[in-house]
């Protein structure tokens, strides 16, 4: 029987969440103030730049203008995020999915911020070079935990690990 995870170790996940969706917010607001209606910021030549863009779609605008899927789809996606954690097994070889949980949750909540508040997300991480789309740091918390989950099912996680964990 496995145990379940301790108070502290919520109240943690919980504080990292806020602190990852303060840290978007932050950059957001930033970026509305500093960037909109202005040049873009080079911060190295060729390579990478701040250009303000608002984004109707989810990261790098994939979807863009189907704001009713996502105002939609991200309560689900969140409550089904918080059944896989509260879900976890209380050991440590779990640690990196609660990680990643954390992760997605902070970012999908802080573009659904932006989604409520000012019907567009807010991007303005630009990468020059390969003519990337532009992203915000929300869309890094996802992109790096669906890396980072795609990279532990396939190379660390066992079968049984994900019996253990979502057979409960």
């Amino acid at each position: 029987m496995k145990k379940q995870k301790s108070h502290l170790t919520n109240f943690i996940t919980m504080v990292a969440i806020f602190i990852l969706l303060f840290v978007d917010q932050f950059t957001k607001i930033l970026a509305r103030g500093l960037l909109m209606g202005k040049e873009d910021k080079i911060l190295i030549p060729g390579v990478l730049q701040l250009h303000y863009l608002e984004n109707q779609g989810a990261a790098f605008s994939l979807l863009n203008g189907r704001m009713l899927f996502f105002y939609i789809i991200t309560p689900i996606l969140c409550v089904i995020i918080a059944v896989l954690y509260k879900k976890l097994p209380a050991e440590r070889r779990f640690i990196p999915i609660g990680i990643i949980l954390a992760s997605l949750m902070a970012g999908a909540v802080g573009n659904y911020i932006d989604r409520i508040l000012y019907h567009k997300v807010t991007d303005f991480i630009y990468f020059s070079l390969i003519d990337f789309p532009v992203f915000n740091v929300a869309d890094i918390y996802v992109t790096l935990a669906v890396f980072a989950l795609i990279l532990l099912v396939f190379f660390y996680y066992k079968d049984e690990d994900f019996d253990l964990w979502l057979k409960k």
